[in-house]
């Protein structure tokens, strides 16, 4: 996992006891059978594997099962989570930070939910609180100044009454994004993990992380008006208080990253190394919902040759075959359209979606997860979902 230059996480560390976070008050642990502990252990996927779609339709679910037998299979894996709607703690029923932690002492599982806000708290370019992204002494100088100011104010506006919010157009549309992928960005390349499953945010979400390379273009062009605007101040402040001329260019952490970013964005353009997952469920919406998710990522060259359908009414043995052995017969309990109108109902509608989903994903792979009768939630479930997924 060399291909992003990235520099290693130095704030993620092993705690003395291993790291393994303890489940959330007043879960229970679960237990497993042997049988069953043994389903499945390890996963057929590169290094990053992605799960995006719309909101709903299941995403933490694949990613925390994938995650689950990855890590039962021995590879060092970390579970990222970039919804800002989290479910993973959940899911794993265990309480999971903003930054990586080991959640298993049994096997090597690491999971982390990025918090955008606390990201942009640091800074959208990681500049710890730095309104201009770590810009330097202009960043310190003008970071108050953070609208148009009152009139007549000559501090907070310029000479046309645009002040550094009018500037750099008030908040940045994907500024939250832009701070969650900073993140992203460094755990992506934590040598601690072999494999990196990532619970994307709902589609529109996922769309503007992967513009974000043109986003950081144009505010490349917003910092650089900036730097010509307030030259004659800044260059009057050095010369009052001693400053040197060989300051750094404040626009190369922003540049940085946005090199960052271009570079990530060809690594998931490489099926070699990304596995981008696109989960939907089968209902003609959500089917049309995910064709246009699709033609998106292939509009930015990322290949999609899996699909996930969820909650289809049908037997886990009918989609796991000889992997379902083992399964808890708690966890196989199916509708039957024979005996329950609703059930016959429903069973057509989703026989039209997946007729609908073979018809247009054609030539990609197509699996497919059960309606379960119970919450996924916990190991039990997971190691089904895996099963499914397998």
């Amino acid at each position: 996992m060399d291909d992003i230059d990235v520099e290693p996480v130095d704030r993620v560390d092993e705690p003395e006891d291993e790291g393994s976070v303890e489940p959330a008050d007043g879960d229970e642990s679960l237990t497993v059978d042997d049988d069953l502990a043994d389903l499945p252990a390890g996963v057929d996927a590169p290094d990053y594997v992605l799960y995006g779609g719309k909101g709903g339709v299941g995403k933490t679910t694949m990613a925390a099962a994938t995650g689950l037998a990855s890590a039962a299979g021995g590879v060092r894996t970390l579970v990222v989570s970039t919804d800002p709607a989290h479910s993973l703690s959940d899911t794993y029923e265990a309480e999971i930070p903003a930054e990586p932690a080991r959640i298993r002492e049994d096997m090597p599982l690491y999971a982390a939910e990025i918090d955008p806000d606390a990201a942009m708290d640091e800074g959208m370019f990681g500049a710890d609180g730095d309104p201009l992204g770590g810009l330097g002494e202009m960043g310190d100088a003008m970071g108050g100044m953070g609208g148009a100011g009152a009139p007549g104010d000559a501090g907070a506006a310029g000479e046309d009454g645009e002040g550094l919010g009018g500037l750099l157009g008030g908040t940045m549309p994907g500024a939250d994004e832009a701070a969650a992928m900073r993140q992203l960005l460094e755990y992506l390349d934590d040598p601690r993990f072999d494999r990196v499953v990532v619970d994307t945010a709902p589609t529109g979400h996922t769309l503007r992380l992967l513009q974000l390379p043109e986003i950081m273009d144009s505010m490349l062009g917003r910092v650089m008006k900036l730097r010509q605007r307030f030259s004659g101040m800044m260059d009057g402040l050095k010369g009052m208080f001693g400053g040197g001329d060989d300051e750094p260019d404040p626009s190369a952490d922003l540049e940085e990253l946005r090199e960052r970013i271009e570079r990530l964005r060809a690594v998931l353009r490489d099926p070699a190394k990304t596995d981008f997952r696109v989960v939907m469920i089968p209902e003609e919406m959500s089917v049309v919902e995910s064709e246009r998710l699709v033609a998106r990522l292939d509009e930015f060259s990322i290949p999609v040759d899996t699909l996930v359908v969820n909650r289809v009414m049908e037997g886990v043995g009918d989609v796991t075959g000889d992997g379902a052995a083992g399964i808890d017969p708690d966890w196989v309990v199916e509708p039957n359209p024979d005996t329950c109108e609703f059930c016959a109902r429903r069973w057509e509608v989703q026989q039209n979606a997946l007729r609908e989903a073979t018809d247009l994903f054609r030539g990609r792979e197509v699996k497919r997860v059960p309606l379960l009768a119970n919450e996924v939630r916990g190991e039990a479930a997971l190691r089904v979902v895996a099963a499914c997924l397998n």
